[in-house]
């Protein structure tokens, strides 16, 4: 069987610190099918695993809107807008780590154990978040609780892009990023149960267990992290065999189809400066940091429903069945586009139906409208197409401001608020039709040049 020697200076960049990779060049058909079908469900046991962190990274982050229902702005005597300063922190820390943990988990060959560290500490500063006695240490709390969780989904989108491809990827992010309907889900039950039978236990109110129990379940979870977390296709995995690695390898080679390596090695050194120069990523970040903005109803998601006037159990209870409808419909909407290699169509149904739902809140303050509006609101699974570090950071900085568009001022209706989430979505997805056109229009000159030169089909941007 012949094998070619290829250096994955993208995986790894310090080419003497990491060893040339053999590359199965020729296996059969046959054979190629069966260790393909091997490795990738290999690797989708371990996205599973990821799904599950990444519910603790949701729940840890949101459980304040919950705890609110049961005395935090009190027992912490937040007065005015301290309360939306309390999310919005969150994200000042948040902003700050992704672009350069991104950085520094592509320099290093064992990704499994800087994650896994940083899943523990976020679960450490979420139970200190309940032990909070002010508003002044809340917001310390918030705001390194921010800058630890910021590790993990842009770390993990950038993994998963080196395990599959772009056409398989979409799925992939689905099932990831569909942690966070699972914790809006799971954690309103798990916070109905907490705060109805824990409060007074040990001298702790309620509020305050719901932080000491969902951080210590972070923390027993970050113990098995480090063993499950995969690393890059150059590091040796004990749950892979030689075989499976090598393929893992040349799958991505072939992905990346009519780019030259000398291309993609001489770009890795200044991949920041190239992010900061390409007005797509700056145009990209834009349109995702505005609909963040219509996405800010989930950190409010509880006081919302609590305007239907049921007690606080009930209130969290209803909170649960919205998100399991976005998250079965967010993993129906990518299938489907891994299928027709389409994303543009995919983003504007799921939104449209959000806007739509939007406007039901805003017509009617009735239980069953309002409810069936919660229903309609669009889940994140549009920002799936986002993997890189710096667009995500920049769209993210809007989620500083969001927190703002819910005082409780324009409660119980917040027509503002809706309005607000109308008009952000609207121009969002004017955005991304016009960077879809300018990707066709690529596609088309890199179509064009080959039929000109004669050279075969290469890489093509999925719009």
């Amino acid at each position: 069987m012949e094998y070619q020697r290829l250096l994955n200076t993208d995986i790894c960049p310090d080419v003497e610190e990491c060893a040339p990779t053999l590359v199965d060049a020729d296996l059969e058909p046959n054979r190629r099918r069966e260790v393909e079908r091997k490795l990738l469900r290999k690797l989708d046991l371990r996205v599973w695993f990821l799904v599950l962190v990444y519910i603790m990274n949701d729940m840890d982050r949101n459980n304040m809107a919950a705890a609110r229902l049961k005395g935090l702005e009190e027992d912490l005597r937040l007065t005015g807008q301290e309360f939306n300063t309390l999310i919005s922190v969150l994200f000042i820390g948040y902003g700050f780590m992704q672009i350069p943990s991104n950085i520094y988990i592509n320099r290093i060959r064992r990704p499994s154990l800087y994650l896994s560290c940083c899943v523990f500490l976020w679960g450490i500063i979420s139970i200190g978040t309940g032990a909070a006695q002010s508003f002044r240490e809340a917001l310390a709390s918030r705001f390194f609780l921010g800058f630890s969780e910021a590790v993990y989904y842009p770390g993990v989108l950038l993994m998963l892009s080196r395990w599959y491809k772009r056409n398989e990827l979409g799925l992939r992010m689905a099932y990831f990023t569909g942690g966070s309907s699972l914790a809006n889900a799971f954690g309103s039950l798990i916070a109905s149960g907490v705060l109805a039978i824990m409060d007074g236990k040990l001298g702790y109110q309620a509020w305050r267990w719901l932080f000491f129990c969902e951080g210590g379940l972070t923390c027993m979870i970050a113990a098995s992290a480090f063993y499950i977390i995969p690393d890059f296709p150059t590091t040796p995995a004990f749950w892979l065999t030689n075989e499976e690695r090598m393929l893992a390898q040349k799958r991505m080679e072939e992905d990346l189809n009519g780019i030259d390596h000398d291309s993609i090695k001489a770009v890795e050194g200044s991949g920041l400066a190239e992010a900061f120069t390409d007005w797509k990523v700056w145009w990209l970040a834009i349109a995702l940091a505005i609909l963040n903005i219509a996405l800010s109803y989930s950190f409010f998601f509880p006081t919302l429903a609590a305007t239907m006037g049921f007690r606080p159990t009930i209130t969290l209870l209803l909170c649960a069945p919205p998100w399991i409808v976005a998250l079965l419909t967010s993993f129906c909407v990518m299938s489907h586009s891994d299928r027709t290699g389409d994303r543009f169509w995919h983003i504007v149904g799921p939104v449209s139906t959000g806007m739509i739902g939007f406007v039901m809140a805003i017509t009617s303050t009735d239980t069953l409208p309002r409810y069936l509006s919660f229903n309609s609101i669009p889940e994140s699974s549009s920002r799936r197409a986002v993997g890189i570090a710096v667009a995500n950071t920049l769209s993210s900085i809007s989620n500083i401001a969001s927190p703002y568009v819910w005082p409780a001022a324009w409660g119980p209706s917040y027509v503002n608020s809706f309005l607000i989430c109308i008009l952000t979505g609207t121009i969002s997805l004017f955005m991304l039709w016009v960077y879809r056109l300018h990707l066709i229009n690529l596609n088309k000159e890199a179509e064009t040049n080959e039929r000109a030169l004669g050279l075969p089909t290469g890489f093509r941007y999925i719009t």
